[in-house]
C-alpha cells in the first residue's frame, strides 16, 4: 500500500468516524418524549466530564515530535506539537518546526474540539482552519494529524512540507 493510499484510507476512516460521531453526539442533545404508554424512552448516557478531564490531562496533554526529532543534533529537520488541555472538551495546539539552526518552516496555532473516543480509534479532536477540517487523533502515545483536504496542511509550512503525519509523545519537554 502506498503512502498516498494509506493517507486516503486514514482520511476516509476519520471522515466516516467523524460523521458517525456527529450523528451519535446529536442524540445527546435530544430529550426523548413519550406520546403514549406503548412507547418506551431510551436512556442516553454521555461520558462523565471528570473522565474526559483525566484523559485530557494525563493521556493527551504533552509534547509530541516527528520521527527525526531524535536526530536533531545531526541537523535533521523535525516538527514538534505542544498540546495542552483548555477544558474538558477543547485542546490548545501549537505546532513548530525546528528553528534552532534552520529557518522555521512550519507553524500552526489553534484550538480543537473533542469529537469522541473509543478503543479502536483513540481520542479524536477536530479544528477548522482556512476552510478545511483538521483531525488530531491520539492513540498509544502517538498523535496523527490529517485532513480530508490533502493540501490543507501544506498551507502552514513552506518548502512543500506538511503538518500531516505521525508524532510520538515525548517523555521530556520539546526543545524548540
Amino acid at each position: 500500500m502506498t503512502l498516498s493510499s494509506h493517507r486516503f484510507h486514514s482520511v476516509a476512516a476519520l471522515t466516516l468516524m467523524a460523521s458517525a460521531l456527529a450523528a451519535v453526539t446529536g442524540c445527546h442533545n435530544v430529550t426523548p418524549t413519550v406520546k403514549n404508554s406503548a412507547h418506551s424512552a431510551v436512556a442516553v448516557h454521555s461520558i462523565p466530564v471528570d473522565v474526559i478531564s483525566d484523559v485530557m490531562k494525563d493521556y493527551i496533554s504533552g509534547d509530541y515530535a516527528s520521527a527525526d526529532y531524535d536526530k536533531r543534533a545531526q541537523g535533521y529537520d523535525w516538527v514538534g506539537v505542544m498540546v495542552r488541555a483548555e477544558s474538558d472538551q477543547q485542546i490548545d495546539i501549537k505546532i513548530r518546526s525546528r528553528s534552532d539552526i534552520k529557518k522555521q518552516t512550519c507553524q500552526f496555532d489553534g484550538k480543537a474540539i473533542l469529537m469522541g473516543q473509543d478503543a479502536a480509534h483513540g481520542t479524536i479532536f477536530q479544528a477548522q482552519a482556512n476552510d478545511s477540517t483538521i483531525f488530531f487523533q491520539f492513540k498509544d502515545n502517538m498523535l496523527m494529524i490529517d485532513s480530508p483536504d490533502t493540501y490543507a496542511l501544506n498551507y502552514f509550512c513552506s518548502g512543500g512540507a506538511s503538518l500531516a503525519g505521525e508524532y510520538q509523545k515525548l517523555a521530556e519537554d520539546l526543545e524548540i
